[in-house]
């Protein structure tokens, strides 16, 4: 993995960074660069107690891409996105996984009639190396880990019955320096982009197979909590209703307490591509 390196995105949390922990404990023995801004207060602590730290320029990246709003508030993790790709390049990486800073655990998602509860991940390096060898061979734009809540069930989730890649690409992104794409939206720019992006041909995608997990949003202090304290799922949610309003609708979700989600509906969502062998007159088709 010489042309592949970790990103680790924080604001805030210099004495937190809880995902560093976490990859050495499951096996990881690569190389870990701590991305933050020229805006954090903790910088210097920052550069004190992490071996690999690379600051990028939050103004700068904001003029790069739009932000969908007139907020003036760049307390969101989207500026470190999208400034991952210009720090790759300047490192010599061609290869890079964006993650949080506040993941607990790495684990196999895979279920079967001898296997019906996740296995802690063990050996990082082997599962980077799948998944970049993945990425390697196919036109995905990202890929993305699972995460915890997309198994909600256990063995009766569906995707553990009938795990397949689907469409959706959150919180931790495989990249490449030469398969380069912006991230929109100040909030809830996981889901802009992966609605937004595909709608105009790119390939976005999640592995089931293995998953992370992470500390409770709006619990762990710093990072983006503030920014969602303030504005709530209410006004995350519509950002990507603002990208892609032909797609996207806001409807409650929950069991006891309910909240407004986002709604994706996929079949007006991204184009139905039919092969060029199917074209009329061929292999006997009309």
């Amino acid at each position: 993995m010489s042309d592949f390196v970790i990103f680790i995105l924080s604001h805030g949390r210099a004495s937190n960074v809880y995902t560093i922990e976490t990859l050495r404990r499951c096996g990881y023995t690569g190389k870990v660069v701590v991305v933050i801004d020229n805006e954090d207060e903790q910088a210097q602590d920052y550069y004190d107690k992490y071996e690999f730290v690379e600051m990028f320029n939050k103004a700068k990246i904001a003029a790069t891409f739009d932000e969908a709003d007139n907020f003036n508030d760049r307390r969101a993790i989207i500026y470190a996105r999208n400034a991952c790709f210009d720090i790759a390049e300047r490192l010599g990486y061609k290869y890079f996984i964006q993650l949080d800073d506040d993941y607990t655990y790495f684990e196999y998602r895979i279920y079967n009639n001898t296997r019906q509860v996740p296995v802690q991940v063990r050996d990082m390096d082997a599962v980077f190396l799948t998944l970049l060898d993945f990425y390697k061979k196919t036109p995905f734009t990202t890929i993305s880990m699972a995460q915890g809540g997309d198994f909600i069930g256990g063995k009766n989730n569906k995707m553990a019955k009938s795990p397949t890649i689907f469409r959706k690409c959150m919180n931790s992104f495989i990249c490449s320096t030469d398969r380069r794409f912006q991230f929109l939206g100040r909030i809830n720019e996981d889901v802009n982009t992966y609605v937004k992006q595909q709608s105009v041909g790119l390939l976005m995608g999640t592995i089931p197979f293995v998953a992370l997990g992470q500390k409770t949003t709006q619990k762990g202090k710093g990072g983006m909590t503030s920014l969602y304290l303030d504005n709530g799922t209410y006004v995350k949610s519509f950002y990507t209703v603002l990208f892609s309003p032909s797609c996207c609708t806001i409807k409650p979700m929950g069991d006891k307490h309910m909240r407004l989600h986002h709604s994706i509906k996929w079949d007006y969502a991204v184009p139905k591509i039919i092969s060029q062998q199917n074209k009329n007159g061929q292999n006997g088709t009309t």
